[in-house]
């Protein structure tokens, strides 16, 4: 990894930190930035000094790493630009991003595992994470996320189901009432006659 990998990958042109002006950074949105050294660039190895990140890239460059306001590690890389003579070959180049820790840790890993090391002007506490863990988190973390089922909470056991009855009649019974009809049906073929003769006396008289 070096200035010109980064390049590919969607940073800015390098722009020198001894010529720098408000009017060439970013707006205030969260950023990646990265420190080179110009005169190492396109030698063996990296020209990557530092990889940061900062919500206000203007504050943080102009105010912290040029004015020398801030933390720790932004105070260690003013005095390096000025007092070590890295302010006339050291040039700055940033990329915007939502997530500007996430970023700055994968690149961090990726050097790490490219250099066997960090940048220069990097701490160790930079870097949290192992490298692999850093490259595959995003991927990984989620994928471990849905296998991971929710416990069942305990409750009431269910209810049983009530028994269905059947309103289907055995068959025993549709023969007893098969054979309690059958006699009605006789007795009306019975009496047939005896009304058919009474009708055939009325007709006679």
């Amino acid at each position: 990894m070096n200035s010109k990998t980064l390049m590919e990958t969607g940073f800015s042109e390098w722009l020198p930190l001894k010529t720098l002006a408000l009017s060439n950074l970013p707006s205030d949105k969260a950023a990646v930035i990265v420190i080179v050294d110009k005169e190492h660039s396109g030698k063996e190895g990296s020209d990557i000094l530092y990889i940061g990140r900062t919500k206000k890239p203007s504050k943080r460059i102009l105010g912290g790493y040029l004015g020398g306001y801030g933390g720790k590690n932004t105070k260690k890389i003013n005095e390096l630009l000025f007092n070590q003579g890295y302010l006339e070959k050291a040039a700055i180049s940033w990329i915007l991003t939502d997530k500007p820790r996430i970023m700055q840790e994968e690149l961090l890993a990726k050097y790490k595992v490219e250099h066997g090391d960090l940048p220069n002007w990097n701490t160790k506490k930079t870097l949290k994470v192992k490298p692999k863990e850093a490259l595959l988190r995003r991927k990984e973390v989620p994928a471990l996320k849905a296998k991971i089922a929710p416990k069942a909470k305990k409750g009431p056991k269910p209810k049983p189901k009530p028994k269905t009855v059947s309103t289907r009649k055995p068959a025993a019974n549709l023969e007893t009432s098969a054979e309690a009809e059958m006699p009605k049906k006789e007795e009306t073929a019975a009496e047939t006659p005896e009304k058919a003769n009474v009708s055939d006396s009325g007709m006679t008289t």
